[in-house]
């Protein structure tokens, strides 16, 4: 596969996360039966997985690996913190409060990510 259908499968999957994480979050919020459809918890999981395998194909072409790479591996651990912060917002929240607080830092490391992808710097504060 070539570097630019990677990249726009890559490019595509991080727009679907980020439309379907907000959209689950408004359900959140409203407390809406949607969010128990089979749907719901299955989509966003195929969307991530063709995220992550395009991730890696795009590590590999570039050849820009986690640990080698400061910003493949602040995205990396970007990833790690998204994915605990959108759990604990969607999921594991014992609270509306703790939930929404998650919702915002998921937010918040996402764009982190986002700004490290296209300035290709760890620290872009």
């Amino acid at each position: 596969m070539s570097y630019m259908a990677l990249k726009h499968i890559h490019l595509t999957t991080i727009a679907i996360t980020f439309v379907l994480f907000s959209l689950r979050a408004v359900w959140m919020l409203m407390e809406s039966p949607q969010l128990q459809k089979k749907w719901v918890k299955i989509v966003p999981h195929i969307n991530d997985t063709i995220l992550l395998i395009s991730a890696l194909g795009l590590a590999y072409l570039l050849r820009q690996y986690p640990f080698q790479a400061g910003w493949v591996t602040a995205k990396v651990l970007g990833l790690v913190a998204y994915i605990i912060l959108g759990t604990i917002a969607l999921k594991r929240g014992r609270t509306k409060a703790i939930r929404v607080t998650a919702m915002v830092g998921a937010y918040l490391v996402f764009f982190y990510i986002v700004r490290v992808a296209l300035t290709k710097m760890a620290r872009t504060f």
